[in-house]
């Protein structure tokens, strides 16, 4: 498994409505190939950065099959108009 991690900073007074956009937009995940885990995550010292986490079989089921599908444009549409930059994404495996 690893894990895909993308950093995203948002408008902190527009916490509550992004939060509920990525929960509409979890289903869309899990019914992804590959898919595994998923989480969102919010900085305690910096409340307007989130760290979204989701675990895949692999990368590929992450870039080609998920970054392939409509899900992915659904999460977009979903999520994306509180980005307030750019998202900057990586993929992390367990070493120990």
């Amino acid at each position: 498994m690893i894990r895909e991690i993308a950093a995203i900073t948002i408008d902190p007074a527009r916490a509550a409505e992004f939060e509920a956009a990525v929960a509409a937009a979890r289903p869309h995940f899990e019914a992804a190939r590959g898919f595994v885990s998923f989480a969102l995550e919010r900085s305690i010292e910096r409340p307007e950065c989130y760290r979204l986490v989701v675990g895949w079989e692999s990368v590929e089921a992450h870039m080609v099959d998920f970054r392939g599908s409509g899900g992915f444009q659904a999460w977009r549409d979903l999520a994306s108009p509180f980005f307030v930059g750019p998202v900057a994404v990586e993929h992390l495996a367990r070493v120990i």
